[in-house]
């Protein structure tokens, strides 16, 4: 497919490193010569020095027939303004990373009246996910499918952990829930375990269920004996204004420190119920006044890495049991794992996550009409393919053992080749390193055995090593 990113900064480079290695043909846009220079040299990619909310600059990288132009600069109006020219200009679809909460709130007019195809908000994901990483304390990162029916957690089997030895086949029968340990990362490599696997110390699990029975799964663990209740968040950016409303909103105690007094006068006039603190975040002093050792929950969402990892690991020094640090540099996310903070959330990885979701789908979207065409029929995009939030056909996509699995939610339609065949049938032939995880059904949570079958209108979570995944079918060989 031909896409069109505007945008170097880390969001967009990060975007140009997935989408690439995917095989897209990629153009870039960005004002800074250097920075278009740099990333042609790293990838292969094709470079525009220009405004991409420019008309000249927009033919230049070939907007008339692109299938897809994705605008993450750093600025919401900018955004949805190379959007919009990019469809009067011919390009079929767009994306803009809209992060302000004014605007957020009305991304159905966004959508509906600018013609904008996808709005996606890097800092409101981030703090979804957070919150579930809250609510489950024992996780090191969290993913909701089904419309928040199936949950996958990742947790870490550390020292004198009840996991330590346990053989898969019987994880059920020992611990009475119906649980899937759908991905294993031993080391550098990642496993997509069968029955008879054994779980050892240091391993980190991808473990799938319904939202009730990993909640009953965790507290039979032990992992669940003490809810956070009182929450710090250090900094007072957006995703720090999304969080606690969230958190709010469940009930919690919620303390934001943050250092630019006009930023703490808004977020006190915003959450009227948080506590506001103005200060330094990295005031050991201020943290010791303000009882740091008595949250049960700190989270550093400053805009600075290096910050955010030292008040990690002095909140996790004084004792705090759960400690959640926003960190986008990859070489710094291995060492702040080495050092005990290994609950870490990045932004632009949440936003790449969904913009991977919505290109695959639309890849999919294409799969199906190419084949309607050879069929001697012919079909517009309509709301059962996908549509302003909803994808074609792909529902969810979440990137698991440090990128190199995948956890992937379809919608089960016509199409798919094996429709009614029990998943234990030699008809139904899956491809290797491939595990269908959940099934959802008129809103029943199933985990599948050898009798299973898919259905039309089934909701089905696939987890995979073996390559992306655009259509169900691709499950199959």
């Amino acid at each position: 497919m031909k896409i069109i990113i505007v945008g170097d900064g880390m969001v967009g480079d990060t975007l140009i490193r997935y989408i690439s290695g995917e095989g897209h043909h990629v153009t870039v846009i960005d004002p800074v010569p250097a920075r278009i220079n740099r990333v042609v040299n790293q990838y292969d990619v094709q470079g525009v020095v220009g405004n991409g909310a420019g008309h000249d600059v927009l033919q230049e990288a070939g907007v008339s027939d692109t299938d897809l132009l994705i605008a993450v600069t750093g600025s919401d109006e900018l955004n949805m303004v190379c959007c919009m020219l990019a469809e009067k200009l011919g390009a079929s679809r767009s994306i803009a990373r809209v992060r302000n909460p004014e605007y957020f709130r009305e991304r159905g007019f966004v959508r509906d009246y600018m013609g904008i195809d996808f709005v996606v908000n890097p800092e409101y994901e981030a703090a979804n996910e957070i919150t579930r990483l809250v609510r489950f304390p024992a996780a090191l990162k969290m993913e909701a499918f089904a419309k928040g029916r199936v949950d996958m957690a990742e947790i870490h089997v550390d020292s004198g952990h009840p996991l330590i030895g346990q053989k898969l086949a019987t994880l059920q029968q020992t611990y009475g829930v119906s649980v899937l340990v759908c991905a294993v990362l031993r080391g550098e490599d990642v496993f997509i375990p069968g029955g008879d696997f054994v779980l050892c110390e240091g391993d980190i699990i991808s473990i799938t269920a319904s939202h009730r029975e990993l909640s009953r799964f965790f507290g039979r663990l032990g992992l669940m004996d003490k809810p956070v209740r009182d929450v710090m968040i250090m900094g007072g950016g957006r995703c720090a204004f999304y969080l606690a409303e969230q958190l709010l909103s469940l009930g919690m105690g919620v303390r934001i420190v943050e250092s630019d007094e006009v930023r703490a006068r808004e977020l006190s006039e915003l959450l009227p119920q948080a506590a506001i603190i103005l200060g330094d975040c990295s005031d050991s002093e201020l943290l010791e006044e303000e009882g740091i050792a008595k949250a049960d929950a700190c989270i550093a969402l400053t805009e600075n890495d290096e910050k955010n990892s030292i008040v990690s690991l002095y909140a996790r020094s004084h004792g705090v049991e759960r400690v959640i640090a926003r960190i986008d540099s990859d070489s710094l996310v291995k060492t702040m794992a080495g050092l005990g903070v290994d609950c870490i959330i990045s932004p632009r990885r949440v936003c790449t996550t969904g913009v991977l979701r919505y290109l695959r789908g639309l890849e999919n979207s294409k799969k199906i009409q190419s084949k309607l065409r050879r069929a001697g029929k012919s079909a517009e995009l309509s709301g059962s393919v996908g549509d302003g939030d909803r994808t074609f056909g792909i529902v969810s996509l979440y990137k698991l053992c440090n990128d190199r699995a995948e956890a992937v939610e379809f919608n089960v339609d016509e199409t798919f080749r094996a429709l009614g065949v029990p998943l234990m049938s030699p008809d139904f032939k899956l491809k290797k390193n491939t595990l269908i995880a959940q099934v959802v059904r008129r809103n029943t949570v199933i985990q599948p055995h050898g009798s299973t079958t898919l259905e039309v209108g089934d909701s089905v979570i696939i987890v995979t090593t073996s390559g992306e995944l655009t259509e169900l079918n691709d499950i199959l060989e």
